[in-house]
């Protein structure tokens, strides 16, 4: 009897319910070791989730619009030895075998309806952490937390996924309905805010209908979780970069040659990781119940990156233990993945402080909003020479190289003065680049 390897979905980090955008083999298949199983895409990543070992495709046991989450299974792989015929092989053995062989054949429009024919075949993934037999609602940890964040009652929501199962799809749709009018949300609930009025603009003249990206609607929804759950604050200041801008200049050569293009970026991260050392307060998360402050012994930066598809935060990890030339590196490699629409889920978690500069474009001050479950997030403006007495008998102002700051924080994690110390802390760090090595 030939050997058989269920092939499930590894560890893609924090993400759950990520949708299965296509599928790359057919029943019959002969794969080898790395090769390309099916393509995910969570709300700003796709990744293609590889096989373990070569084989011949059995099953097929998703299909594209499916949502997937780490331990899901995906395919049989049968022996590679056993099978020596393509797809023959694959439809001969009996009754069970022809019934995926078809999902893969017809077009793409087919694969919802054969998707809902043979739908008790996800059963055995979503069987693996069934709730206990009790009056909680049927729901993961990823969704439980996100019900939360937007104060959703689970009880109040029908799942949709595998037995009844909720999906974070479902917590949407509910808060949707809740701010378009639905029934009343529970006192102190997120919800309880009165619907935007509907307008018809046809009527006032010609109008263009343009729909948003997806990394646009995921931005909207996360920015706008934030914005709610997390009060905020923004402390501004402003840094003297003169003597840091003039030591990057004079490593252009020394740039050139290690083929990296070193910015202000890499400094502004070396010197927040030495303000988070001493703030640790601004490395935290609150718990799930907001009663606890997980402090982050890690430095793990986000940087936004601005593209063609809309805003994304990659992380750049162990900020502490690189270089400048290392991280300057890093930073050119990941904005042109993001850029390319080829960041993996993993290039999006686990960051613990965000920075979003807007220095290349232009402005003086913006209020950033914070990326929760972070605490704080440092905005950064375009620098601009101005005149400054730098001591109070000068009779005349010299030049220097203001960069504007602004710091959005939780206020109920973090209080103004302590935002006051952090930025004052992190200005004079950048003051002088001889700061980054004490």
């Amino acid at each position: 009897m030939a050997a058989e390897t269920q092939v499930l979905i590894p560890d893609i980090g924090d993400f759950e319910d990520v949708e299965v955008i296509e599928v790359l083999v057919a029943p019959g298949d002969r794969v080898e070791l790395e090769d390309s199983l099916i393509t995910i895409e969570s709300e700003k990543a796709s990744m293609e989730i590889p096989s373990p070992c070569a084989g011949v495709v059995g099953e097929i046991k998703v299909a594209v619009g499916d949502r997937v989450s780490e331990g899901t299974l995906i395919v049989v792989l049968q022996s590679a030895d056993s099978a020596p015929v393509g797809a023959p092989a694959a439809a001969d053995p009996g009754a069970p075998q022809p019934q995926p062989q078809p999902r893969a054949a017809p077009a793409p429009s087919a694969a919802p309806v054969e998707r809902t024919a043979a739908a008790p075949a996800p059963a055995p993934p979503a069987a693996v952490g069934p709730e206990p037999g009790s009056a909680l609602p049927h729901a993961g940890p990823a969704v439980r937390r996100f019900a939360r964040l937007l104060g959703a009652d689970l009880a109040k929501i029908s799942g949709t996924g595998p037995k009844g199962r909720i999906l974070k799809d479902d917590v949407q749709n509910f808060v949707k309905r809740a701010l378009a009018g639905g029934p009343a949300a529970p006192p102190g609930s997120v919800l309880q805010v009165e619907p935007a009025r509907r307008f018809n603009f046809e009527k006032f003249g010609a109008i263009e209908v343009q729909p948003l990206s997806k990394i646009q609607r995921a931005s909207a929804r996360s920015l706008h979780r934030s914005w709610v759950v997390a009060p905020h604050v923004t402390q501004f200041d402003e840094a003297d970069i003169t003597e840091l801008e003039a030591y990057r200049v004079s490593q252009k050569l020394e740039s050139e040659k290690r083929g990296v293009k070193l910015t202000a970026l890499a400094f502004l991260m070396k010197a927040v990781v030495v303000a988070l050392k001493e703030y640790p307060k601004f490395c935290a998360s609150l718990d799930d119940s907001g009663e606890n402050l997980i402090l982050k012994r890690y430095y793990h930066l986000g940087v936004a990156v601005d593209t063609p598809n809309g805003l994304v935060v990659p992380v750049i990890r162990e900020v502490d233990r690189k270089g400048l030339f290392e991280l300057a590196e890093e930073l050119g490699s990941v904005s042109q993945r993001a850029r390319d629409a080829k960041l993996t889920p993993a290039d999006l978690s686990g960051g613990c402080f965000s920075i979003s500069s807007l220095g290349g474009i232009g402005g003086t001050a913006f209020t950033p909003i914070i990326n929760t479950p972070e605490v704080a997030i440092l905005g950064v403006s375009r620098h601009a020479r101005r005149p400054v007495y730098l001591g109070p008998d000068d009779a005349q102002p010299v030049p220097r190289l203001i960069l504007p700051l602004s710091l959005s924080y939780d206020h109920r994690v973090i209080d103004g003065a302590d935002a006051a110390r952090f930025t004052t802390r992190l200005k004079g760090v950048l003051s002088d680049v001889r700061n980054l090595v004490l």
